[in-house]
């Protein structure tokens, strides 16, 4: 069965985080191209799928820790040290997406599709009426890039913790 368990988990993880970490990833640039041709329906679509992934796998998502608590429970290690702080950088990873990277994605993408339902002014010119554009910008997906690579770097620290298992009697 732990066989099964740890099979199970690892798939989630790689199924679910591994297309969230790289659609968030390739979010901030892709938002930059789409803030730089405001024009461009390609560029906004991009950015729409991109942020669609991300909300889809994060969901998803879940079923990694549901599957990794199910398999420590087995493998009588929940109270292990490397264990207790993996669980703890994937919580802190959960807040970051849910709370630092997602909402700003939403903010951004928003603020781009109001500038080019409002951005064109009379005889097809772009002026003061390009009020989505004011809103968002290049700090915001600098800023964006940054909380997306803490989750990044979570994810990465969790993954390693979970392979060399530092202090585990269980084996390596």
């Amino acid at each position: 069965m732990n066989k099964f368990l740890l099979a199970v988990h690892v798939l989630a993880a790689i199924v679910a985080v591994g297309p969230v970490t790289v659609a968030a990833s390739m979010f901030p640039p892709s938002a930059r191209k789409a803030l730089a041709e405001p024009g461009d329906a390609q560029a906004l679509s991009t950015v729409r799928v991109l942020h669609r992934i991300c909300r889809l796998y994060a969901t998803v998502g879940v079923a990694v820790p549901v599957f990794g608590f199910a398999t420590a429970k087995n493998m009588g290690v929940l109270g292990d040290t490397w264990l207790i702080v993996s669980i703890a950088l994937t919580a802190l990873a959960a807040v970051v997406l849910a709370a630092l990277v997602l909402p700003r994605q939403t903010a951004l993408m928003e603020g781009m599709e109001e500038s080019i339902e409002g951005g064109v002014g009379e005889g097809g010119r772009q002026g003061a009426a390009y009020a989505g554009a004011s809103r968002v910008g290049a700090r915001d997906t600098a800023r964006l890039a940054m909380f997306t690579g803490l989750f990044n770097l979570l994810w990465a620290t969790v993954t390693i913790l979970m392979i060399v298992r530092p202090g585990s009697t269980t084996g390596a």
